[in-house]
């Protein structure tokens, strides 16, 4: 039986304060691969960057409304996409934590497209979250109501109307057609039915949340899970001397 997907009112996410990490070339593995340039989509949806095989898996249960996960993902990004991913190390998987309509649009959104290129649209949306999200507080609530009552298709569409996403989009080459019928992608919304049933099934509470080779972590920012990264790799080191 599909689990529902429940949505709350813009709830509060987990606190974070650290500081931003710095850029550094990017590395190939010992196979001359960069594997970050490795994209695949899961069976639930979930999209994953990164060796396959990678002795360090990491899951990140993202919501595109949080704006910790915004910071988190700026702070986290150029260092696992320029460092520890390339060489093989590290895979990171991106699963959606569906809290509220905007969630599951521009989740719908993320996924329309050629998959490869779902991190160029995925980042994109995390990079100027501050700028769309700003239109949501300037909305009332007759305008609001549009996107919490009716039909889950047309909900959507108003909600990537209101917020400007269409525009987006067009600048990835992908009109407002494809846009639409992407909305209305059945499929997709079944596998995000899938990945809400996932961190249901967990228990999470919070956003950003993860999870290190299937161990959930208590951390929920990019010090915590750094920390976490580097702690498992010196064990896997240690466990192939």
């Amino acid at each position: 039986m599909k689990t529902a997907l429940r949505f709350t009112a813009l709830a509060a996410c987990a606190a974070l304060s650290v500081a931003a990490a710095p850029r550094k070339p990017a590395a190939t593995g010992s196979s001359g691969a960069n594997w970050a340039g490795q994209v695949v989509a899961t069976d639930d949806g979930s999209h994953r960057f990164g060796n396959p095989d990678a002795p360090v898996r990491l899951i990140e249960y993202v919501s595109y409304t949080c704006p910790h996960c915004a910071h988190y993902h700026k702070e986290s990004d150029p260092v696992l996409r320029l460092t520890l991913v390339p060489k093989g190390q590290v895979s990171v998987t991106v699963t959606n934590f569906l809290r509220n309509p905007i969630d599951l649009t521009v989740a719908m959104l993320t996924n329309c497209g050629d998959p490869k290129r779902f991190f160029v649209r995925n980042n994109a949306f995390f990079a100027t979250q501050e700028t769309w999200l700003a239109k949501v507080e300037s909305m009332n609530r007759e305008q609001q109501a549009r996107w919490y009552q009716g039909e889950l298709t047309p909900r959507m569409r108003a909600i990537a109307s209101d917020l400007g996403f269409y525009a987006k989009m067009e600048s990835w080459g992908i009109g407002r057609a494809q846009t639409d019928a992407c909305l209305a992608d059945k499929p997709m919304l079944d596998k995000l039915r899938k990945q809400q049933s996932e961190v249901e099934a967990l228990g999470l509470q919070g956003t950003p949340s993860f999870s290190i080779n299937g161990e959930m972590l208590e951390a929920h920012d990019w010090a915590g899970v750094s920390k976490a990264l580097t702690a498992k790799l010196a064990e896997q080191r240690a466990g192939n001397i």
